[in-house]
């Protein structure tokens, strides 16, 4: 059965620094998208990274922040990040697309999501 399971958030201060992990079992992913959903806000993408890491996209407003790499030995992808703000608080989610598949920011694409991990972020 397929699941991934995120961890790593939290509460800290504007500035400070969390690091998210996404590991997955079940069966072996493409590329792999980091989202976040805030209170009442629709989800959106963040970050996102092919199978052997040469393909990374992020959204603007983490660029310099937060980096995105993977340990496909361990099948964990990570989430560093950085000069963390309050806009930065949300649900954190990993997501996943079947081998074969290409890199994409588009949430609708992916077919495995994890539970979710909340990331808060205090003025």
């Amino acid at each position: 059965q397929v699941q991934l399971v995120e961890s790593g958030g939290g509460l800290v201060q504007t500035g400070g620094s969390l690091r998210l992990s996404c590991a997955a079992s079940g069966r072996t992913f493409s590329s792999v998208g980091w989202f976040r959903q805030a209170a009442g806000k629709e989800r959106e993408f963040v970050a996102v990274i092919s199978w052997g890491g040469g393909t990374i996209y992020y959204t603007d407003s983490v660029k310099g922040r937060f980096t995105i790499s993977r340990d496909n030995v361990k099948n964990v992808v990570y989430l560093q990040m950085n000069s963390l703000k309050p806009e930065d608080t949300a649900v954190y989610y990993c997501a996943a697309r079947p081998i074969g598949s290409g890199v994409t920011t588009a949430g609708g694409l992916y077919d495995a999501w994890g539970q979710g991990t909340q990331v808060t972020v205090s003025s």
